[in-house]
């Protein structure tokens, strides 16, 4: 709830500098008395679809750039936690947004489809799965999209690192919310060096993470969103083969921290997004080889690497193709005025309230002879 305020005043404040640019015409020798300006308007009604995990901050950040820049929304709700969405939409009709700037909506797939196919709909801000993001964009192929879709972020651990530290944020970063954010530590890679120390200390993070009751503020990870959710991450498990090192069982929709070694390449969850509080951990030689391992992905939003050396630090962010590198923490950090978004499957666009600001305006030249 703080960082929601955070993304509203981030959007209010950089009005203050944003939006209008003076170029230099005089450059050529046709640019006397002229003046250009560029201008950045925006496109129109925004259709943002929100997902259930971050159901009011990741609500802001369709809503706050949308409003700041002119444009009216038509934000369609998660089915699976509707009343937050409906709630900030109250809240901001309640501060003074004009009736039908913002419409917040909690609809059908059907009813969605018809949205969709609406010729005032200007744009398309979605964060939810893969497999529905990029059919929205193949449907959606002539108008502007954002696609914030899913991950399996990569946390590389250097024989230099502070090893209790990484342990201890790779499991927080693992197994919070149950691994339901799509930047949550899926696979760690662990130098050759240290793998056995640092093997030990993260089995004992696992065995020792909070885990039950949500609405105990001590808990770190809860029961996933529902039972086909949780069945579906137990079937990834299972049909991997993996060892279980640490963690594991659950009922219901609890599933417990699971820490596993030995994944086999290619099988599901090696390639696809786990969404659940499981984490796999391999061992590697180089840089350049962990490197590779987290550009095979199909994803790409965050990775993670922890290192006390400067220097190894920007080899791997001019290495590791994604949208983000994190050093020194987990790769499930985010702020939310940084830009923000993956390559390959992970998505399409930026979010970050300055970049989202951008991708839902389109400049307008304005040529002046004075």
């Amino acid at each position: 709830m703080a960082r929601l305020a955070v993304t509203f005043d981030v959007a209010a404040d950089l009005l203050a500098t944003w939006g209008l640019e003076a170029r230099p015409a005089d450059l050529d020798a046709r640019g006397e008395n002229t003046r250009i300006l560029a201008e950045r308007v925006p496109r129109g009604v925004v259709f943002g679809i929100v997902p259930y995990n971050w159901p009011f901050n990741l609500a802001a950040h369709k809503l706050a750039p949308a409003l700041a820049t002119g444009n009216t929304v038509v934000l369609k709700a998660s089915p699976l936690a509707p009343l937050c969405a409906m709630e900030l939409g109250r809240i901001v009709h309640e501060a003074g947004c004009p009736p039908g700037v913002l419409n917040v909506w909690n609809g059908s797939t059907e009813d969605a489809d018809r949205i969709l196919d609406d010729p005032r709909i200007s744009m398309l801000s979605f964060t939810g799965s893969e497999k529905v993001g990029w059919a929205l964009k193949r449907r959606f192929w002539d108008r502007p999209v954002i696609l914030e879709l899913g991950g399996d972020a990569r946390a590389i651990v250097m024989p230099d690192a502070d090893l209790a530290r990484a342990a201890r944020l790779i499991a927080l970063g693992g197994y919070g919310y149950a691994g339901q954010v799509c930047i949550s530590v899926q696979h760690v890679l662990v130098h050759a060096s240290v793998y056995a120390e640092f093997r030990d200390r993260l089995a004992q993070e696992t065995q020792n993470c909070p885990t039950g009751d949500p609405e105990d503020e001590a808990t770190v990870c809860g029961p996933l969103i529902t039972l086909e959710a949780a069945s579906k991450a137990r079937r990834l498990v299972d049909e991997s083969g993996a060892t279980v090192i640490a963690g594991g069982g659950g009922e219901g929709a609890l599933m417990r921290p699971t820490l596993l070694e030995g994944v086999p390449e290619g099988c599901a969850l090696a390639t696809e997004e786990a969404f659940a509080p499981v984490l796999t951990l391999a061992p590697f030689d180089t840089l350049e080889e962990a490197a590779a391992r987290v550009n095979r992905s199909r994803f790409g939003i965050h990775a993670g690497v922890f290192t006390r050396d400067h220097a190894v630090a920007e080899q791997a962010f001019r290495l590791l193709d994604v949208g983000g590198v994190v050093v020194n923490e987990s790769p499930s950090l985010r702020f939310d005025v940084m830009p923000y978004g993956g390559v390959r499957r992970s998505g399409f666009g930026r979010e970050g309230i300055r970049e989202a600001m951008d991708e839902m305006t389109t400049p307008k030249t304005l040529v002046l002879r004075v």
